[in-house]
Order: structure tokens, then C-alpha cells, then sequence
């Protein structure tokens, strides 16, 4: 795993974990926005980093590598930290070993359940074809997911893919959904997820106040999955700006 290092070298900590199938770049536009008042870590998740090949191992070494990271340089604390979705779950799982300090956490569209045995490999398989081949179907998509965020997914399956590929999709799939959340850790710990998710997305929450019943739950209307990053970041920035203050929103 690689880190990327952006902002304000004295200001506070913002760590940043991307997606499966996306690169640490779907993070710029917020990171331009949130310079100045951050120090910024981004993981280049193994599997999707850029311009070295890498393959996925699991969610369980991801944040393992996120939390040795954080201990060594950071002194295993972090002001805030944004997972989108795998980036969620990786995040997730750092919460639940609960070896360093997140003042604040966001879990966005984070899958915090297993799916049933029977339907992981036809996903994973399904998932890896539709990473490498959506980008022939750009008419119709763009019709259904509106064309700005789409473009941008499509991009960064350009970008992650020659890096690794169908292997890190389907093992990143795999660790993703065969894992469930056990318990979590944390002073100040958000869920958000759009409405047009919903269907995935609320028995994640369900479970998340089980095990954590103090969780803010935030859901923006009309928007898909990863679909609030990359359409209004803007509105990412002022959101983690706000929770790291400590303020209501």
C-alpha cells in the first residue's frame, strides 16, 4: 500500500481510503477543497494503486497496513477519516481492531455484512466484466447514472485496471463480502448513503446501530452510490470540515 500526502503540514489529520476499482485521484477535487485546513493521507489501496502493479490481499491487511502507517508517522492518531465505499469497510475494520485514535469517522456506503455464499462468485465475476467492459455501454449508462459521475467511474477503471486488473476485483470482492463487523470503536462515527442505494445500503445502517447505536446516520437524496464525492465535493468538504469541528450539521 502506497500513501499519497497532500495539504497543511501543522493542521489536522484527514485520511482518505477509496473504493474498489478507483484510484486515490477520484479524491482530488475533495483535496484541493480541503488543503488548507488538513493534512491529508490518502491510501493507494494494493490492487488499485497507479503505475505499479499490485494485487489485493484483504480488507483485514488493508487496515492493518493503514494503522502501521498511522502508528509510525502520525502517532497512531487521526482527526478525521472519510472510507468510501471498500474504502468504508477497510475503515471499518481499523475501528474494530481499535489499535490507533479517528476522533471522527465516516463510513460511506460502507458493506459491513457477508453476502449469502451462494451469489459472492457470480458478483465477483460479474463485477470484474463490468469493470472491464462498462465503458463500451457509455450511452446508456450515462442515462441512467447522469453523465459527470459516470464519466468519472469510467475513468478510473482506466486508470486502477492495468495495475491489477480482473485479480484485484474479484479478491477484493471476495474479502468484502465473506466478512461482517463484529463490533466498532469510536468517539464520533457517521453512515452516509444516497437514496438511490437505499436497497444495499440499509441493512448495513441496521447493523451498524446495533453494534453502535450512537452512529449519525446521514442520507442524501437522489444521489447513487459514490455519487455525493464525485458530483459535490464541495458539499464532502464542508460536511468533514464541520463533523472534525465538532459541530452539528
Amino acid at each position: 500500500m502506497n500513501f499519497q500526502i497532500f495539504g497543511n503540514e501543522k493542521a489536522p489529520t484527514l485520511l482518505l481510503i477509496p473504493g474498489l476499482g478507483v484510484s486515490y485521484e477520484i479524491f482530488l477535487p475533495l483535496i484541493r477543497l480541503t488543503e488548507d485546513t488538513f493534512r491529508i493521507i490518502v491510501a493507494e489501496v494494493d490492487g488499485f494503486t497507479l503505475g505499479k502493479h499490485t494485487r489485493f490481499t484483504s480488507v483485514d491487511d488493508q487496515a492493518a497496513q493503514v494503522i502501521d502507517y498511522v502508528k509510525t508517522n502520525y502517532n497512531g492518531h487521526i482527526a478525521c477519516a472519510y472510507g468510501l465505499s471498500l474504502g468504508g469497510k477497510i475503515l471499518s475494520r481499523i475501528l474494530e481492531r481499535n489499535e490507533i485514535v479517528i476522533d471522527h469517522a465516516i463510513l460511506d456506503a460502507a458493506p459491513l455484512l457477508p453476502l449469502p455464499n451462494w451469489l459472492i462468485n457470480p458478483l465477483r465475476y460479474y463485477q470484474a466484466a463490468n469493470v472491464w467492459t462498462c465503458y463500451h455501454w457509455t450511452g446508456f449508462w450515462k442515462f441512467v447514472f447522469h453523465s459527470h459521475y459516470f464519466d468519472v467511474l469510467l475513468d478510473e477503471c482506466r486508470k486502477t485496471w492495468p495495475w491489477g486488473g480482473k485479480q484485484a476485483v474479484l479478491d477484493g470482492y471476495k474479502s468484502v463480502y465473506t466478512s461482517r463487523l463484529e463490533s466498532i470503536c469510536g468517539a464520533d462515527i457517521h453512515f452516509w448513503y444516497g437514496t438511490k442505494e437505499a436497497f444495499a445500503a440499509k441493512p448495513q445502517v441496521k447493523h451498524l446501530l446495533t453494534i453502535y447505536p450512537n452512529a449519525h446516520v446521514q442520507i442524501f437524496p437522489g444521489m447513487n452510490h459514490g455519487q455525493l464525492l464525485v458530483d459535490h465535493p464541495e458539499e464532502v468538504a464542508k460536511r468533514i470540515i464541520i463533523i472534525t469541528k465538532g459541530e452539528i450539521i
